[in-house]
């Protein structure tokens, strides 16, 4: 498969009279990891929930493995609906949202069981796999309020990659995190990219992201300002609006 896994073309996203995306042009192919970059209010969260249509695009073209996207929940006439779309492309958000109600266990099942119609049987025991994947096989039975926020944002990634997803955004998935929990979730995340997960990474972890993604993103003002690899991006920049932007961080 050489074709993009996604794709869009001159995305703009308005919100009332701001106008947060000013014509995106970005193509996504399989197994890559790209990394989103940029100060606060440039769009990246906008453009990553975009990607799922959790925001609905105000104009552009976006296309998933070679179809047009429609804003229904089912697709029509040779397109692909919300629905289809949300079961390929994975969310993990910067605060968790996972079921305080509900298990780890029942937290990752709950999706492929409702969504995919999996039997309780095959979801549990696919939902054991990932925990042991995340380190976290003996919390199976635990309920959120009793997990640290590194354990809850591994939970939240193995929720996500229970329903075998073709592509995973994560947006800001350490930023709500204490600084010592930082590390047991980025190693699941390369650990993720190593095995050839396409994922899209909103971070501001300078170092993690030269290390793990294979493309890097700077946006500012709603535009990409520079693209390329993470050696030309966050080792060698070439703008000095690039270079002020990347010398508040260290490593």
């Amino acid at each position: 498969m050489t074709e993009p896994v996604i794709s869009v073309r001159g995305l703009t996203k308005s919100f009332g009279n701001l106008d947060v995306l000013k014509g995106i042009d970005l193509d996504l192919m399989p197994g890559e990891v790209l990394g989103l970059i940029g100060p606060s209010g440039s769009g990246k969260s906008t453009l990553i929930r975009c990607l799922n249509m959790m925001e609905t695009p105000t104009g552009g073209k976006f296309l998933f493995k070679g179809k047009e996207v429609s804003p229904r929940f089912r697709g029509k006439g040779g397109s692909i609906g919300t629905g289809d779309l949300r079961r390929e492309v994975g969310m993990v958000f910067q605060h968790f949202n996972l079921f305080p109600h509900l298990s780890v266990l029942d937290n990752i099942t709950k999706g492929p069981r409702t969504v995919l119609k999996q039997p309780r049987a095959e979801a549990e025991a696919v939902a054991m796999d990932l925990l042991a994947q995340v380190g976290l096989a003996d919390k199976a039975s635990a309920y959120p309020s009793h997990l640290s926020g590194g354990q809850k944002q591994r939970v939240a990634i193995a929720r996500s990659l229970a329903m075998k997803p073709e592509v995973l955004l994560l947006d800001e998935v350490t930023s709500a995190l204490d600084p010592e929990l930082v590390g047991e979730v980025l190693g699941v995340i390369r650990r993720l990219a190593d095995q050839g997960m396409t994922m899209v990474l909103v971070t501001h972890e300078m170092g993690f992201a030269a290390d793990v993604a294979s493309r890097v993103i700077f946006m500012e003002q709603g535009r990409i300002a520079e693209e390329g690899s993470p050696e030309d991006i966050l080792r060698n920049p070439r703008s000095d609006r690039l270079r002020g932007f990347l010398s508040r961080f260290h490593g």
